[in-house]
């Protein structure tokens, strides 16, 4: 389930987002964004409007119900205090926050499933800095960039041993300091993120999969738009492989 993913499909110009959340607990965890529109909302920020700001937060969730008690997801409360909690620190990776109950390796049934997360990393582009975000919830299993195998066995896949469908969704946020305003160059970043993700997850946007991704930009910094997507595709994949890395206390 996603929020607000309209606004970055088929507008003509960027749009204004105030903020991206990740969650986990299915549809329910949708709920959390509320409590970050509040609070923007109280800072008086937002998308100008005849009657006052309107903040914009745009939002996906993961399906983690399976693992841990069902019944608890996060909702408004859990949305405010990841907000006010903020911070310029090293995003801490692995299984916590949105990546808390998510997995890969899931070709062969639910039950070879191994442990993910959150993975981060940034790149500089001359004085400009990309930085990539995943939550790591992938069918498939993960793979370096050179090819070595990560999470998984070659085993084929037997019968009975369907992949869960409809649980298995891998968030990306890439965001920059660089002048990229032009749609056109946000969606080229965009599909730089998808290579990276087909790279290091095999299989990657199968059917039983629902990736998405974000690209946003807070232009001040002058870069060639070809050496940023390169880096959006590395950022990504590195992201990926310490998600797993990190998920598995590695």
């Amino acid at each position: 389930g996603t929020r607000e993913l309209g606004l970055f499909g088929d507008a003509i110009k960027p749009v204004t987002v105030n903020a991206i959340m990740f969650a986990g607990g299915s549809a329910f965890g949708l709920g959390a964004a509320q409590g970050i529109v509040e609070q923007i909302e109280a800072e008086g920020r937002g998308v100008p409007t005849p009657t006052g700001p309107v903040p914009i937060v745009a939002g996906a969730i993961i399906y983690d119900l399976m693992v841990g008690r069902s019944d608890v997801r996060p909702g408004p409360s859990e949305g405010l205090a990841a907000y006010v909690s903020r911070s310029a620190d090293p995003v801490t990776m692995g299984a916590v926050g949105a990546g808390s109950g998510a997995t890969v390796g899931k070709l062969h049934g639910i039950d070879a499933a191994v442990r993910a997360g959150i993975g981060s990393a940034s790149l500089k582009v001359g004085d400009a800095t990309v930085g990539a975000l995943v939550v790591l919830n992938a069918v498939g299993d993960v793979f370096s960039l050179d090819g070595r195998r990560l999470t998984g066995t070659d085993a084929t896949r037997t019968e009975g041993s369907e992949p869960p469908s409809g649980f298995n969704t891998t968030l990306i946020a890439v965001a920059t300091d660089a002048d990229v305003e032009d749609r056109n160059e946000l969606r080229r970043l965009a599909v730089r993120c998808h290579d990276a993700l087909g790279a290091t997850v095999r299989p990657a946007h199968t059917r039983y999969d629902g990736d998405a991704v974000w690209v946003v930009a807070n232009p001040g910094v002058e870069a060639d738009i070809d050496a940023l997507a390169e880096a959006a595709f590395g950022v990504v994949a590195l992201a990926v492989i310490r998600a797993v890395a990190k998920g598995n206390g590695t």
